[in-house]
């Protein structure tokens, strides 16, 4: 059977363009061949999601090439944008699954890569880590150029992110959340004072986690 893929769906509407008709799509199987039905219309909000989850399909191929390539020289884990997507879908039980895993695989490794926070991946991220980013140009227009250190974030960073973001939406223990306070702790240490958008995501996050635990316990 033939399937049909997100960037062929981009591709007809982009070459016949928005026209209120419909399109059949024609699929072989066991039974033969049987075409189905698709309206051609202009939904704004339904193409950026195309777009988008096309973008991370490709982003996670580039992450499975990238661990096979440098795997050798650098802790790579390939399901950080699965997690960052998941976790903008609302699948909050998905990303904290996808983000556990990629924390207890990065925590202690030598070397870990980094995602970009370039305008053409802000959209994929949580609105605190782009405020907190925009927050640091508006103190300094000049900061996205003054290291790479201000442009990108671990791995490690944003996973502890999206499971600590993820822990407090889905009302864990106060226990399971101190376990992820304390990587925070960890992951904080690790990096120098160079490395500033990561100390400045790790310690937002570290005071997201205390001051959820501080409230649960005064609940008590």
């Amino acid at each position: 059977m033939q399937h049909l893929f997100i960037a062929d769906v981009l591709l007809w509407k982009f070459i016949n363009g928005y026209t209120g008709r419909t399109f059949v799509c024609t699929q072989q199987s066991n039974n033969g061949h049987h075409g189905a039905e698709y309206p051609i219309e202009l939904n704004t909000f339904h193409m950026i999601e195309l777009l988008q989850k096309s973008a991370v399909e490709y982003l996670t191929s580039y992450r499975q090439t990238e661990a096979r390539e440098f795997g050798s020289v650098a802790t790579i884990v390939t399901t950080d944008f699965e997690a960052l997507y998941a976790y903008k879908l609302g699948d909050y039980q998905r990303c904290l699954q996808l983000s556990t895993q990629n924390v207890r695989t990065l925590l202690y490794a030598v070397r870990v890569t980094h995602i970009w926070t370039l305008p053409e991946f802000i959209q994929l991220m949580d609105d605190d880590i782009v405020s907190l980013t925009a927050m640091t140009l508006i103190v300094d227009p000049d900061y996205r150029g003054n290291s790479l250190n201000n442009v990108c974030i671990s791995q490690l960073t944003l996973s502890l992110y999206l499971m600590t973001q993820c822990q407090l939406k889905l009302r864990h223990s106060v226990m399971s959340v101190a376990q992820t306070l304390d990587y925070i702790k960890v992951a904080h240490r690790r990096y120098p004072v160079e490395a500033t958008l990561d100390r400045l995501v790790l310690k937002m996050t570290g005071r997201k986690a205390l001051m959820y635990i501080r409230t649960m316990m005064n609940k008590l």
